[in-house]
């Protein structure tokens, strides 16, 4: 492999990191993060968001790569839209599950045996819905992404297997990124596991701060940059 394309791509790695560390991508995030018990959960939470992220701007990167076309400004800005709105929906999930104290019994079976124990309501009864959920939000990202990802990739190399190793190197920092950084958000949320006041107290703030920059995104795409004037005009 030439030293110069070893060396975009490790640019593409280190840019990936940097996106990683986004506003709008902390604060969906930090929404599900809020949820986790365990510090090695919130991990995972990182890098099943990076997943998705990775996966979708390489299917659609590569689809307009191939076809030599790029996303209309008021398509990438309605993707971009759509974020501000999972974000608002994200944050008032988050407000109502931390409203949610009462407990509830359900009943398990694991290896043949069954068991009960009580589970709070708002709570996942299985870790991998919040991994899933995680990765969903990592596609819608990756999503509203892409435009920008192909005009960075299509202006730093000029063939479609370069193309593709710049997004997988650019994903895999996206990966790293958000593995580290939501390792470091999670610490607060796990330290108070057993603090019920104080868990709930973090999730209503991720909550409100996710639904107050959501609507700032939304507001600032579509007042501030004009999407509203590009569909309505």
């Amino acid at each position: 492999m030439e030293i110069g394309l070893l060396s975009i791509l490790g640019i593409g790695f280190i840019l990936g990191i940097k996106h990683a560390i986004e506003p709008d991508h902390i604060i969906a995030v930090s929404t599900i993060a809020s949820h986790t018990k365990k510090l090695w959960r919130t991990s995972l939470v990182g890098i099943f968001w990076g997943i998705g992220h990775t996966a979708t701007l390489l299917a659609v990167g590569l689809i307009l790569i191939l076809t030599k076309s790029t996303l209309p400004d008021k398509w990438a800005g309605l993707l971009e839209f759509i974020v501000g709105g999972m974000l608002v929906y994200l944050g008032v999930v988050n407000w109502i599950s931390a409203g949610k104290n009462k407990a509830e019994l359900v009943e398990h079976q694991h290896g043949g045996e069954r068991h009960k124990h009580f589970l709070r309501k708002g709570d996942p009864a299985h870790h991998q819905t919040s991994y899933l959920k995680s990765m969903i939000i990592g596609l819608v990202h990756g999503l509203a992404g892409s435009a920008a990802m192909v005009l960075l990739t299509m202006t730093t190399v000029h063939t479609v297997w370069n193309g593709t190793l710049y997004i997988l190197f650019f994903g895999l920092g996206t990966i790293a990124g958000m593995l580290i950084f939501t390792t470091i958000l999670g610490i607060p949320f796990v330290l108070s596991a057993n603090n019920r006041s104080l868990k709930m107290t973090l999730t209503r703030i991720t909550g409100a701060v996710s639904m107050l920059f959501g609507l700032y995104y939304m507001y600032s795409l579509g007042v501030t940059d004009g999407l509203f004037r590009m569909w309505l005009g």
